[in-house]
């Protein structure tokens, strides 16, 4: 008996939703209309939390492209590699630079075994002379480890990057920036071809594609330090530590953390080695470009929130609009189905359950035109993302919230418009059109 009873109990419900369904499908170009507004607004929230999501995405991928998130770089003192007589401005720390040793390739190996990292390269510096036909052209070349082109996203054009072997060994290899091959060698292939620098002979095994974070989009992301990249040429790190400095000395060593919760203690870690190793004697530098970069990610994240605000405020005009033409169709609806609402009293049905009725059938049309404009804004952003090269997906928080307001309007609209149908007379209702 009481299953049978919790069945009455559930019939209601499920006739109210089928009912307020085939008053919807019966007046189609009516609730069509009437979702109009709050299709319309779902799809400007949905597309306007697409767009910055879409930025702030942009913004986050290339800055981790680039190497710039949660990473330091260690620099050598420039007085102590260079031998230059310029006087260093603090001398409270200051001792017998001779006594102490550089920034070097045994410093880097310790910080790699040593330290939890995401990624680490070292690098040396120095220049070359090319010479061709009657002229000298001074080069840029940099050794640098495999990781280094990884880290800074330079995929190939053409060949290979060096490999471990003529890393180890020494080899004289080289990798091509992008523009050095473009200026030196136009259209041909110069993988496999010797190359003179200076008085030592070098074969080329790769050349670095274009840059394909600046190539499509236009937001520069250090574009000018990204050319200069591609217009050197590279040699494995072991060969340069033991041919263009002194003692392995290095010009900077990169270092980057796993996560933004383990940057600082790699950070802390990384200068308290580095000073144990040194004797205590800060003859290196620490630019902090993950804490920097950490700075303007928060402060972009603010500012998106902000916009998010503003946006959704925007945005929600066109579903007040849709409220009130909701509002308005359920009035008139009530008035269309006043015999329907004396005969359903008539038969047994409550006051709830015509509240539940009417109450109901507002907020399937409100998801309705919320789905409509979600499905609306997806297929708009499709078509974007595919004109400008760039793919913009549906954020969840936006449907979400899309979907969310749509369902409060359609509450709202159709409170008043259910209370009213539900407190009608039912004699009076039957015999309303006589």
């Amino acid at each position: 008996m009481q299953k049978d009873h919790g069945l009455r109990r559930r019939v209601p419900a499920w006739d109210a939703l089928q009912s307020a369904l085939q008053s919807i499908l019966s007046h189609k170009l009516r609730s069509l209309l009437t979702l109009t507004g709050i299709v319309i607004g779902v799809l400007a929230v949905v597309s306007m939390f697409s767009s910055v999501y879409a930025l702030k995405r942009l913004i986050n991928q290339n800055m981790e492209g680039m190497g710039w998130n949660y990473s330091v770089v260690v620099t050598a003192d420039q007085e102590d590699f260079m031998g230059s007589r310029r006087r260093v401005k603090r001398r409270v720390l200051r001792r017998a630079s001779q006594s102490v040793r550089r920034l070097n390739y045994d410093d880097y190996l310790a910080l790699k075994q040593q330290l939890p990292l995401k990624s680490s390269y070292a690098m040396i510096e120095s220049g070359s002379i090319l010479r061709l036909g009657n002229k000298d052209i001074e080069v840029r070349m940099r050794a640098a480890d495999q990781e280094f082109f990884a880290n800074k996203s330079y995929g190939l054009l053409q060949g290979r990057y060096y490999n471990r072997y003529e890393e180890d060994n020494l080899l004289p290899v080289l990798v091509l920036g992008y523009h050095f091959a473009k200026e030196q060698f136009g259209s041909a292939n110069p993988v496999g071809k010797p190359l003179q620098l200076g008085d030592r002979r070098f074969q080329i095994v790769g050349v670095l594609a274009e840059d394909q974070i600046n190539k499509d989009n236009d937001m520069n992301f250090n574009s000018w330090e990204r050319r200069q990249d591609l217009s050197a040429v590279y040699v494995p790190l072991k060969y340069g530590v033991y041919n263009f400095g002194t003692n392995k000395g290095l010009h900077m060593i990169y270092l980057q953390a796993r996560s933004e919760r383990e940057f600082s203690a790699m950070k802390n870690q990384a200068r308290q080695l580095l000073l144990a190793r040194h004797r205590m004697y800060p003859n290196f530098g620490f630019l902090d470009i993950g804490q920097m970069m950490l700075t303007i990610t928060h402060e972009i994240s603010g500012f998106m929130e902000k916009w998010n605000i503003t946006l959704i405020a925007i945005a929600s005009i066109s579903l007040i609009v849709g409220g009130i033409g909701l509002f308005s169709t359920l009035l008139i609806s009530i008035q269309e189905r006043m015999t329907e609402i004396g005969v359903r009293k008539s038969i047994g049905a409550t006051d709830r359950d015509i509240f539940v009725y009417f109450i109901l059938e507002a907020i399937m049309l409100a998801t309705l035109g919320a789905l409509l404009g979600i499905a609306l804004a997806w297929l708009i952003l499709t078509l974007i993302g595919k004109a400008i090269s760039f793919p913009l997906y549906l954020p969840l928080q936006g449907v979400a919230l899309g979907l969310f307001f749509s369902i409060l309007t359609g509450f709202l609209s159709g409170l008043y418009p259910a209370i009213r149908a539900a407190s009608i007379d039912p004699i009076q209702a039957i015999y309303y059109f006589e």
